[in-house]
């Protein structure tokens, strides 16, 4: 492994060079057990402890199947998906490995008695399956999180409808919270040259979510001049949706749960800012909903615009928020919706929905088109990391238990193989350009 590491951070290491190096049969990743599956059964969501359900442990390294690549991971992130995992809840993720265990005899590799998380990552391409020609050992990569199959019709408009669409990481095996892992060729995407390992990793999942959600057509196809609310703007998806719509000339409206979240989306260039524990929204009243908090917010909102209401509104709170945005939506405004990280099962008053003509728009992270554009924004400097704090492998566990607690902002980033931070940038004139926008969050943190 160490020969791995060397090559990685040398300079003039070729793709013949990589192409020699020996892949050991093992490596080390941060799994759970199917055997401690039900160690939490019994407690509540906010008292289960994801550093006790998290390991970081040899693993035997897998056959690389046809379109497949292998990759050697100098950094990853904690995403929602991990904490999910390490919970075991809505469901096991082991579930997920069985059924998909079942449809082939590729696929029968992913059921394993552990699961090896991890939906981010940045690297190196070692080894390349059969079929694969665009992508060669040595290649410096970061990957999206979409695996697909495409053998059905479905999918070939738009991916994410693939029938055997699923989340690397989070229904596949073989994540990238480990010294290696397993993607399927179309995931990868060049990594932006003037970032770290850990910057360039902690993009992937998040960003491409919020483009879809916010820019793509399949999600609220935001244009110039639209007022978008978007709660945690201080946090993972919504930084970088924050950074898309100040992008994309619109009016951003950022929710935030803290003064030092307010300060990060203003020194993002964020004007209007929302601060809901400052302002103590209380949008149930024990098990009901309360309106009169509702409107309390949205002529908050209105003070904020001159007496516009939301185009557009990013959930991904879900229960705890999605009766407010309902309301708060304008006439014909659109909600669109993922993650539910509060709660799946949402509530709403449907007369603000149907007699106002509103839409609700779900979405699940993104095509392999969009993960490219996103991805091209932040190779291009006009999207930037929103890394605050670096972990090393082996405290994968307790920095996921931090993010269960919204302990942090923006994004947690781990060190697989790097072993330091601050290491892989090649075009130093973007970054010393660009700098104090890529460590805008990491130096709040500090």
């Amino acid at each position: 492994m160490q020969q791995i590491v060397d090559a990685i951070l040398s300079d003039d290491a070729s793709r013949e060079d990589f192409a020699a190096l020996a892949v050991p049969d093992h490596y080390r990743g941060c799994l759970v057990r199917e055997d401690e599956v039900s160690m939490f059964e019994g407690m509540a969501s906010r008292d289960k402890d994801p550093s006790k359900s998290l390991h970081v442990e040899d693993v035997p390294t897998p056959e690389l199947g046809p379109g497949e690549a292998l990759v050697a991971v100098a950094a990853s992130a904690i995403n929602f998906n991990t904490v999910w995992s390490a919970l075991f809840e809505p469901v096991s993720t082991f579930q997920f490995l069985k059924r998909y265990g079942r449809t082939s005899e590729w696929a029968a590799r992913h059921d394993q008695p552990y699961h090896v998380l991890g939906s981010d990552l940045s690297g190196v391409v070692l080894r390349t399956g059969p079929g694969v020609t665009k992508w060669k050992p040595g290649d410096k990569v970061v990957a999206h999180c979409l695996s697909v199959e495409l053998e059905s019709p479905d999918g070939h408009s738009d991916t994410m409808l693939d029938p055997e669409q699923r989340i690397w990481g989070y229904e596949t095996n073989f994540g990238g919270l480990a010294q290696f892992a397993v993607v399927k060729a179309n995931q990868l995407m060049p990594k932006p040259r003037h970032l770290t390992w850990e910057e360039a990793a902690c993009s992937g999942l998040v960003n491409s979510t919020a483009y879809r959600q916010l820019v793509s057509r399949n999600g609220a196809g935001m244009k110039q001049g639209d007022v978008v609310l978007i709660w945690g703007a201080g946090g993972g998806l919504g930084s970088y949706a924050t950074q898309l719509a100040l992008n994309g000339g619109a009016i951003p409206v950022c929710v935030v749960s803290n003064a030092e979240k307010a300060r990060l989306v203003r020194d993002m260039g964020a004007s209007l800012v929302i601060n809901r524990a400052e302002e103590n929204y209380e949008f149930w009243d024990g098990d009901q909903q309360n309106p009169a908090e509702w409107k309390r917010f949205g002529a908050r909102i209105r003070e904020l615009t001159g007496g516009e209401d939301p185009d557009i509104v990013l959930e991904h709170p879900g229960r705890s928020t999605f009766g407010a945005s309902v309301f708060v939506a304008r006439k014909g405004g659109t909600i669109v919706t993922c993650a539910s990280t509060s709660g799946y099962q949402h509530e709403y008053d449907n007369r603000y929905l149907w007699m106002n003509l509103k839409r609700i728009i779900g979405t699940h992270f993104a095509n392999y088109r969009e993960a490219w554009e996103s991805n091209r924004l932040i190779c291009k400097g006009l999207v930037h990391p929103t890394l605050s704090t670096v972990v090393g492998l082996d405290d994968a566990g307790a920095a996921t238990a931090a993010v269960h607690r919204n302990e942090h902002t923006g994004k947690v980033g781990v060190l697989c193989l790097a072993p330091d931070p601050g290491l892989g940038v090649e075009d130093h004139e973007t970054r010393a350009r660009l700098l104090p926008a890529i460590t805008r969050f990491a130096e709040q943190a500090s």
